[in-house]
Parts: structure tokens; sequence; C-alpha cells
């Protein structure tokens, strides 16, 4: 009997190795990753670079606290803000931490900087922020907040792309709007370009802030180093975690330079921001991705995985709608995909759901054309099958 909390629903699968695109369990069966870890390993598995980062910096220094610099996180800190439309970074231990971080700095820039008492976060349904009490309160979806009740206040809910909605839900109270350009979790939903820039001109005109959820659409999984780039739009604050380390644990919130003042020392901490270790790891990402101009690699990618997935795909009666951006793709399904993703682990490729219906496919930022059309191929034979076995049952 295993001593871990059953809080995941894991599959019979253990893995043991992981190398670039490729993954192996402890029976020697190799896998084609296109799950990356839920958009984890953007760079692939055990990146040469970043192991070398990690190794060295093991030898060297692990931890001393935030009562002391440390060159790693200023260099990391300078190498997001030069690449970014932010100013500032606080860096933290995962996503939820990273948008927990982003409510607080909203509230405080209102209360104390503006004074003006505002709280309220606009979010939208069907996205998802996190684990926290504060980020599964902001989170559009219920089935996240059972059993959890008294939810913190302060967080309002509308339909996304939804401007008259939007509206509609701002007050006096309203501090900022809270949303991810791309709803992965919630089903690779993609925020239409004119409802982005009219949220941006909505905040301008009522003071509130926007904010970004980047942990899953930063880090080049769209085709651009941050997803908000595709827009044409900056936000105020945004986040990151999961692409930012290549596996290794770590988050951040960067903000622009007028919300520095609200984030004073003592304000707001945490006894991991920013270790020595973890901000190796996220030197390394940066600059293995400015070096192999992986946003780039993904977008054309992603162009190539959307085509041959639609080409494949097309006319099946399971298949509903192929859509994403980047290496961010979902394929909405007539049905549950369980059964679907089952029989793909034993074909040998690892993909992950976004919702009942929908199957989510998140390869590494530099997947190969042989590993594309591999991918494309496992998939179009197990939903054509699945189609004519349906057929045939009809």
């Amino acid at each position: 009997m295993s001593s871990l909390f059953p809080t995941f629903a894991r599959y019979p699968i253990t893995l043991v190795k992981g190398k670039g695109s490729r993954l192996w369990d402890d029976q020697g069966k190799e896998y084609l990753d296109f799950m990356t870890g839920i958009a984890v390993t953007g760079l692939g598995h055990v990146p040469e670079r970043v192991k070398n980062a990690l190794v060295s910096q093991l030898d060297q220094l692990w931890h001393v606290s935030n009562l002391f610099y440390t060159p790693n996180q200023e260099k990391a800190a300078k190498l997001l803000t030069d690449n970014s439309c932010a100013d500032a970074v606080f860096f933290c231990n995962s996503g939820a931490e990273a948008n927990e971080a982003a409510i607080k700095l909203a509230r405080r820039y209102h209360q104390t900087v503006l004074g003006n008492g505002r709280y309220e976060i606009v979010t939208f349904t069907k996205s998802f922020h996190g684990r926290t009490l504060a980020t599964l309160t902001a989170t559009g979806q219920d089935k996240v907040k059972e059993g959890f009740l008294p939810l913190p206040q302060g967080f309002v809910h509308v339909p996304m792309n939804d401007l008259a909605a939007l509206e509609a839900a701002i007050t006096d109270k309203t501090a900022a709007v809270m949303f991810e350009l791309i709803q992965a979790e919630g089903g690779v939903h993609i925020a239409d370009p004119a409802f982005v820039k009219a949220v941006r001109e909505l905040c301008d005109r009522h003071g509130l802030l926007l904010i970004l959820d980047e942990i899953q659409t930063g880090m080049g999984r769209t085709g651009k180093m941050f997803a908000y780039e595709n827009y044409g739009i900056e936000p105020d604050i945004f986040t990151l975690a999961k692409g930012i380390g290549s596996g290794f644990p770590v988050g951040a919130m960067l903000a622009k330079a007028p919300l520095i003042p609200a984030f004073t020392a003592g304000s707001h901490g945490s006894t991991f921001s920013g270790t020595p270790i973890a901000t190796a790891a996220i030197i390394a990402t940066i600059e293995t991705m400015l070096i192999e101009q992986a946003p780039q690699r993904a977008a054309a990618s992603g162009e190539l995985l959307l085509s041959r997935l639609k080409e494949a795909l097309g006319g099946l009666p399971n298949v509903v709608e192929v859509r994403g951006q980047g290496l961010l793709v979902g394929i909405e399904c007539a049905g549950p995909v369980a059964d679907t993703i089952t029989e793909l682990q034993h074909r040998g490729l690892l993909v992950i759901t976004a919702g009942p219906n929908v199957l989510r496919l998140l390869p590494n930022l530099l997947v190969t054309e042989q590993e594309i059309n591999e991918a494309v191929g496992i998939l179009a034979s197990v939903l054509t099958e699945q189609a004519a076995a349906k057929s045939a049952a009809e």
C-alpha cells in the first residue's frame, strides 16, 4: 500500500528515464512524449546546458535565504526583464504561488499605493489558476472547489470573449482582470485577438490592472517567448512557471515599474524564492531558448503539427475540431477521450486531456519533424480505428 495521499489519478506507468522527446518506463518500454510533464520540459528531457548548470551549481551553493544577495537571482531576473515588457521579478516555487503573488500585488497596489481600497479580481469561466485557496477560487471551474468552503472573497467570473459580461462585472471594487490567453486546462480555448485588445483598453479606461497567467503559455510555448506578444498588447503583471526551469520547480511573477512600490520589504516573501539552484536552471533554460531560437522553432513546428493533424483527422466523425497555437494543441473529440489516452499509451505516445473530451498535445519546443509525423501517425491510427469500431457497433 502506498504511503502517498491518493490526490493524483495516476496512469499505470512508472517512468524512470528521459532524454529529448523520449521517455522509458521501468519495463524498458519507450514512449514519445507529447505531454512534457504538462508543458514543463520545454527543451526536452535532461537538456545538456541546463543539466551542466545544475551540476555546477550543486558544487557551489544551494541555499542562503533572501536576507542575502545571490548573483544567479539577479542574472535570472535580468534575463526575464530584458526579454519581456516587465521591469521587476518575484521568484517563487510554482505557478499557483506566482498567481497568488500576482493577486496580492494587484490588491496591495490599489490599497497601499493608490489608496482606493479595491480588491476584486475578475477571471473567466473554464480558467485554471492553481490549487491554493485564492487561486482555486480564481479558477473558473467548480470541480476544483468542492469541499474547500468557505472560499476567499473577491473573485468574479465571466465568460471569456464576452466583453459585455466583463464590462457589467466591473464595479468600484474591481482591482484587476486576470486571464489565460489560451485556456489550456479548460479545453485549449483561445482568446479572440479583438477581445484581448478590448480588455486592455477596458483596464486602462477603468484604472484596472491586467494580469496574464502565462504559466502554460509562456516560455516559447505559443511561438513567442510569451503569449501576449501574439496579441500586440502588454500586461501590467504576468506569471510564469512550468517551462521556466526545464523541470526544476520554480515560478515567477513579473510586473511593470509602477507596481514596484507596492511590494516593499516584508510585504511578501518565500523561503525558497529564487534559490541559487533554481535560478541556475532558469538562466540555463532561457539562454538555451535564445541560442536555439526555441520560440521560433515552436511557431514553425506548431504550424506543421496543426496542418498534419487537420489533414490526417479531417472527416473523422469522432473528431470535432483541431485547434491551438504554437505547440499547445487540442483535439476536441465527440466523446470522452480516456480510452483514447490509454490506447495511445499502449502504442508508445503520451498525451494528456484538457477536459473530458479534448486531447492536449504539448511536445517540447525542439521537437523534430520526424517526431511530429510519428505522433500524428499514431493518433490517426487510433482515432480512425475507434471511429470504425463505433460505426460497426451502430
